[in-house]
């Protein structure tokens, strides 16, 4: 089970939105560009002012920025925007804004950053797998466990938990290790589900 799965009903409450955008003019690509503008800039901004209090903007600006990632794909499959450009800012942008979000977390570690950063690490190599796929014959893979949709989810209630007091201490680097496998697991996932879908295309 992936967060991912819900997408489809998530795109549902917001298709009126969405046509309303696209009827004042508003394109896919500025979405994209918008959503990883604020993302690397909120990034930035926990990682040089790290109040414990400013980490609920975390969750707050990963549930917008869900809403801008379903909006701008929906401007390019229902509204006739789709293009090249727009598919490497999608990915590129996605990436990007994931390692903006996620470093903040890794630098207010008091125990040792590089389990944190081996989880931003591995998280950009599973949407580079899931790419991947479109290369061989297959579709853009989104299997999990860990997608970015979930990985939303966890960075989010992390956010709280440190708006709320809670301090990172030695059980983080478990709970970094289990990410990491989780990650490990998401991107065995995507390799092997893109090369059954490119033999079944073959065939």
């Amino acid at each position: 089970m992936s967060v991912y799965q819900l997408k489809s009903r998530f795109q549902d409450i917001l298709r009126p939105l969405v046509r309303s955008l696209a009827a004042r003019g508003i394109t896919a690509n500025q979405v994209t560009s918008v959503a990883a503008a604020v993302s690397v800039a909120l990034g930035l901004f926990l990682s040089i002012a790290p109040l414990p209090r400013c980490f609920l903007l975390v969750p707050v600006w990963f549930l917008l920025r869900m809403g801008l990632n379903a909006i701008d794909g929906m401007l390019a499959r229902e509204h006739g925007q789709k293009s090249i450009l727009g598919a490497y800012l999608n990915e590129i942008g996605d990436v990007i804004s994931d390692a903006a979000l996620y470093l903040p977390f890794a630098l207010i570690d008091p125990n040792d950053m590089m389990p944190a950063m081996a989880v931003i690490f591995l998280s950009a190599l599973t949407e580079f797998a899931g790419v991947l796929g479109q290369t061989v014959g297959a579709s853009r893979r989104y299997d999990g466990p860990l997608g970015k949709s979930d990985r939303a989810v966890l960075f989010g209630a992390l956010g709280l938990f440190i708006t709320v007091g809670g301090t990172f201490a030695a059980w983080t680097f478990w709970l970094w290790a289990m990410v990491a496998l989780l990650l490990v697991w998401t991107i065995i996932n995507r390799i092997g589900a893109g090369v059954r879908e490119a033999h079944r295309a073959a065939r």
